[in-house]
């Protein structure tokens, strides 16, 4: 392993961009400890040691954003706002013929759509900061902690803050974009990563102090089971095959070849997850804005705290549902049967044994669904980790080997090796592993 690095860094342009990205990297860590303008550091700091905060939804952007969002830093909204932007926007190719037609456009369609992302993502940015000056100023983001978090709360703080917060998810994505076109590998994607990541020391560290290192030790071999499991399901793919037939252009005979179309068992990614914890998240979010005076809930709130907690077997079977859905549909909306089977028709392929046109599209319609049922099946199973642990490990939501975390740590991991092997190939005809 450690000659296949050596080879990496001996070449000088992959070198370069290595380092490159590294550079970014840094920059964004050390951003995510720089408090906003206005926010009270050391009180900050002390409720977060009592470790009570509002939990669900903001949890969840607080594992995007590697920490920064309870530490109310300039980069506290994190990629969240990016991705939810990204997400609505291929959505919309369902909804808007516009989107679709950008979409069939090539690369001059994609580039408009990417400059819609970054418009939405600054408006989410602003809306996501707004929201989270409220938290603060209320003392809604620690419900426990007494402390003021922005000590002065006069018009001019409060909006300099909400300015800067937006002002970081810009940055963001503009780093974002540099690692990108000037880096390895999908820039918001190893953003996501370096934040989940840095969380994985802390979370062990917590569950060997209060569970023992007999547990850690079990809970760590969990880990490396999960991880192989993950890595073999995105791997797998349904290959179908593809056989384009000959034909004359001119005095060529082009044609004749065999291929296939890779059909991943898990198309959908991490996207159902995300939708599924969001959208589970919003009850939470109620409840805590009904809290009477007294500290007390009405029936029906205190009914729906009880049943949208995350150790609820209701919030776990919902939770299932969710996934096994968001993952159908969102296969649906990423994966047009008869579009693929049009191509094929257009450029002379048929499947064998398969007619060309409808009969194809019922077929890769019928593979899709077949494929799809498993892959949602497997989706559930990660995420319901996280919530398992936090029944028999007493260990918090963002239990480390688990869920979005190990899903899209792993999805990022393969993709980066993958782009850098390919790098090597061109240059030295030898991949980054032998």
């Amino acid at each position: 392993m450690f000659s296949a690095i050596a080879r990496v860094f001996r070449t000088p342009d992959l070198r370069n961009k290595l380092l490159f990205t590294l550079g970014i990297i840094a920059i964004y860590r050390v951003g995510v400890f720089v408090p906003a303008p206005g926010v009270n550091y050391s009180n900050v700091q002390q409720c977060l040691a009592q470790g009570e905060t509002t939990g669900g939804i903001y949890q969840f952007v607080n594992l995007f954003s590697g920490g920064a969002l309870l530490q109310v830093s300039v980069f506290a909204m994190g990629i969240m706002p990016y991705i939810t932007a990204a997400i609505i926007v291929q959505l919309l190719r369902v909804v808007i013929p516009h989107f679709e037609q950008l979409h069939k456009e090539g690369q001059a369609g994609q580039a408009k759509m990417t400059q819609y992302t970054r418009y939405l993502t600054i408006a989410l940015g602003l809306l996501q900061a707004t929201t989270l000056v409220t938290l603060a100023r209320t003392g809604t983001l620690f419900p426990g902690c007494q402390l003021p978090l922005v000590p002065d709360e006069s018009l001019i703080v409060i909006l300099l803050m909400i300015i800067t917060l937006t002002a970081g998810t810009g940055l963001i994505m503009w780093m974002g974009e540099l690692i990108t076109e000037r880096g390895i590998g999908n820039g918001m994607s190893i953003l996501i990563f370096i934040s989940i990541a840095s969380g994985f020391p802390s979370a062990m560290g917590a569950i060997g102090r209060s569970q023992g290192w007999g547990v850690f030790t079990g809970v760590l071999l969990i880990g490396l089971l999960v991880i192989a499991l993950v890595v073999f399901v995105e791997q797998s793919q349904r290959r179908v095959p593809v056989q384009y037939a000959k034909r004359t252009i001119g005095r060529r005979t082009v044609g004749g070849t065999s291929t296939y179309i890779p059909i991943k068992v898990n198309m959908a990614g991490v996207i159902p997850v995300i939708f599924a914890s969001s959208i589970l998240a919003l009850p939470q979010m109620i409840v805590q804005f009904n809290v009477r005076d007294d500290g007390t809930l009405p029936d029906w709130a205190l009914w729906l705290q009880t049943h949208s907690a995350t150790s609820s077997p209701w919030y776990m079977a919902v939770y299932t549902l969710l996934i096994i859905g968001f993952t159908y549909f969102y296969v649906a909306i990423t994966f047009n049967p008869v579009e693929v089977a049009d191509n094929m028709k257009k450029y002379g392929g048929f499947i064998p044994g398969i007619r060309a046109g409808k009969p194809t599209a019922d077929y890769l319609n019928y593979v899709i669904s077949r494929v799809t049922f498993p892959g949602s099946l497997y989706l559930a199973v990660v995420a319901l980790i996280p919530l398992i642990a936090f029944v028999l490990f007493n260990a918090d939501q963002n239990f480390p080997f688990g869920g979005t975390s190990i899903l899209i740590m792993v999805g990022v991991g393969l993709e980066t090796v993958k782009q850098i092997n390919a790098q090597m190939q061109q240059r030295h005809y030898e991949g980054l592993l032998r």
